[in-house]
């Protein structure tokens, strides 16, 4: 494999593979699959915000500098942006999901077919 530097790649290939594994295109569902667990892995910005907000809220109101009734509604407001953050991660899960489905049946009818 050539890189964009044009210098070959030095990744080891397998006995049974003309590439290595990071350019191996049978593998590009597992490098895909393993990136989204690697983005995963770090705390949403979205969520960090919101836990902000709510250490904010609470603390104006601790201070007396925000009237409770008005930090309850700003309160359910930021619990609507997490429920709505929730489901665009739930989303997100389930088209990977997808992804991965569509290769296991890839993998299966090309089982069938051999």
């Amino acid at each position: 494999m050539i890189k964009p530097n044009g210098e070959r790649c030095k990744g080891i290939v397998g006995a049974t593979s003309d590439y290595c594994p990071a350019h191996d295109p049978a593998r590009e569902g597992a490098r895909r699959r393993a990136a989204s667990k690697a983005a995963r892995s770090k705390p949403d910005a979205g969520i960090k915000g919101v836990k902000g907000q709510l250490q904010d809220l609470a603390d104006r109101v601790l201070s007396s500098e925000l009237e409770r009734a008005d930090a309850a509604v700003v309160s359910q407001i930021l619990n609507v942006k997490l429920r709505a953050l929730e489901l665009e991660r739930k989303w997100r899960e389930l088209g990977e999901l997808e992804d991965r489905l569509e290769a296991v049946e890839r993998v299966l009818k090309g089982r069938n077919a051999g």
